[in-house]
Protein backbone atom coordinates (compact mmCIF):
# COMPACT_ATOMS: atom_id res chain seq x y z
CA UNK A 1 0.00 0.00 0.00
CA UNK A 2 1.39 3.27 -1.36
CA UNK A 3 2.37 5.94 1.91
CA UNK A 4 0.71 9.06 2.50
CA UNK A 5 3.72 10.65 0.99
CA UNK A 6 3.34 9.22 -2.10
CA UNK A 7 -0.51 9.38 -2.07
CA UNK A 8 0.18 13.09 -2.06
CA UNK A 9 2.63 13.67 -4.52
CA UNK A 10 0.36 11.14 -7.21
CA UNK A 11 -2.35 13.43 -6.53
CA UNK A 12 -0.09 16.91 -7.03
CA UNK A 13 1.60 15.40 -10.12
CA UNK A 14 -2.08 14.84 -11.87
CA UNK A 15 -3.13 18.44 -10.48
CA UNK A 16 -0.01 19.90 -11.95
CA UNK A 17 -0.49 18.00 -15.30
CA UNK A 18 -4.19 18.87 -15.28
CA UNK A 19 -3.57 22.87 -14.39
CA UNK A 20 -0.85 22.58 -17.66
CA UNK A 21 -2.77 21.20 -20.39
CA UNK A 22 -5.40 23.16 -19.43
CA UNK A 23 -5.03 25.48 -22.35
CA UNK A 24 -5.98 22.89 -24.81
CA UNK A 25 -8.76 20.86 -22.61
CA UNK A 26 -10.25 23.52 -20.27
CA UNK A 27 -12.51 21.35 -18.54
CA UNK A 28 -9.60 18.92 -17.75
CA UNK A 29 -9.89 17.87 -13.82
CA UNK A 30 -7.53 15.68 -12.06
CA UNK A 31 -9.03 12.65 -10.63
CA UNK A 32 -6.97 11.64 -7.37
CA UNK A 33 -4.53 8.92 -6.28
CA UNK A 34 -5.23 5.75 -6.23
CA UNK A 35 -8.64 5.88 -8.33
CA UNK A 36 -9.25 2.99 -11.30
CA UNK A 37 -9.09 4.51 -14.65
CA UNK A 38 -7.68 8.01 -16.43
CA UNK A 39 -5.83 10.08 -14.43
CA UNK A 40 -7.47 13.07 -16.06
CA UNK A 41 -10.71 13.64 -16.81
CA UNK A 42 -12.32 15.59 -19.58
CA UNK A 43 -9.49 15.31 -22.02
CA UNK A 44 -11.43 13.55 -25.28
CA UNK A 45 -9.68 11.94 -27.36
CA UNK A 46 -6.47 11.73 -25.31
CA UNK A 47 -5.65 9.01 -22.40
CA UNK A 48 -3.19 10.49 -19.48
CA UNK A 49 -1.12 8.20 -16.88
CA UNK A 50 0.73 10.42 -14.99
CA UNK A 51 4.18 8.74 -12.70
CA UNK A 52 5.75 10.60 -9.86
CA UNK A 53 8.66 7.82 -9.72
CA UNK A 54 11.88 7.59 -8.51
CA UNK A 55 12.77 5.58 -11.39
CA UNK A 56 12.46 5.99 -15.32
CA UNK A 57 10.32 3.22 -16.31
CA UNK A 58 8.61 4.85 -19.36
CA UNK A 59 7.87 1.53 -20.64
CA UNK A 60 5.27 0.45 -17.70
CA UNK A 61 3.20 4.25 -17.95
CA UNK A 62 2.58 3.24 -21.04
CA UNK A 63 1.78 0.17 -21.49
CA UNK A 64 -0.88 0.85 -18.37
CA UNK A 65 -2.03 3.61 -20.47
CA UNK A 66 -2.86 1.82 -23.09
CA UNK A 67 -4.19 -1.36 -21.55
CA UNK A 68 -6.65 1.11 -20.61
CA UNK A 69 -7.31 3.98 -23.43
CA UNK A 70 -9.55 2.50 -25.80
CA UNK A 71 -9.05 4.11 -29.25
CA UNK A 72 -7.85 7.53 -27.49
CA UNK A 73 -4.39 8.30 -27.44
CA UNK A 74 -2.34 7.06 -24.73
CA UNK A 75 0.28 9.33 -23.38
CA UNK A 76 2.54 8.38 -20.43
CA UNK A 77 3.11 12.08 -18.05
CA UNK A 78 6.31 11.22 -15.92
CA UNK A 79 7.55 13.41 -13.39
CA UNK A 80 10.90 12.99 -12.16
CA UNK A 81 12.81 13.03 -9.13
CA UNK A 82 13.47 16.93 -8.49
CA UNK A 83 10.73 18.27 -10.75
CA UNK A 84 8.07 20.25 -9.12
CA UNK A 85 5.39 22.68 -10.32
CA UNK A 86 7.99 25.32 -11.79
CA UNK A 87 9.37 22.79 -14.27
CA UNK A 88 6.05 20.81 -15.33
CA UNK A 89 6.92 21.92 -19.02
CA UNK A 90 10.05 19.86 -18.95
CA UNK A 91 8.03 16.58 -17.07
CA UNK A 92 8.76 13.77 -19.83
CA UNK A 93 5.93 13.10 -21.77
CA UNK A 94 6.03 9.23 -23.66
CA UNK A 95 4.00 7.80 -26.65
CA UNK A 96 3.86 5.16 -28.68
CA UNK A 97 6.35 5.90 -31.90
CA UNK A 98 3.42 4.66 -34.38
CA UNK A 99 1.44 7.44 -32.67
CA UNK A 100 4.15 9.81 -32.74
CA UNK A 101 4.25 9.20 -36.29
CA UNK A 102 0.30 9.57 -36.84
CA UNK A 103 0.10 12.88 -35.07
CA UNK A 104 2.61 14.07 -37.78
CA UNK A 105 1.48 12.97 -40.67
CA UNK A 106 -2.03 14.76 -39.42
CA UNK A 107 -0.06 17.62 -38.29
CA UNK A 108 0.97 17.86 -42.25
CA UNK A 109 4.65 17.14 -41.68
CA UNK A 110 6.13 14.72 -44.31
CA UNK A 111 4.88 14.72 -47.95
CA UNK A 112 1.64 15.48 -48.98
CA UNK A 113 0.87 11.97 -50.37
CA UNK A 114 2.39 10.24 -47.08
CA UNK A 115 0.12 12.59 -44.67
CA UNK A 116 -2.97 9.45 -45.26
Amino acid sequence: MPSQSRKHRGYATQRIAADYVREVFPYVEPTGAGRQGRDLLSTPGVWFECKARRGFSPLAALKQAKADAGSDLPVGILRMDGQGEKSVSEWVAVLRFEDLMRLLKEAGYGPEDARG
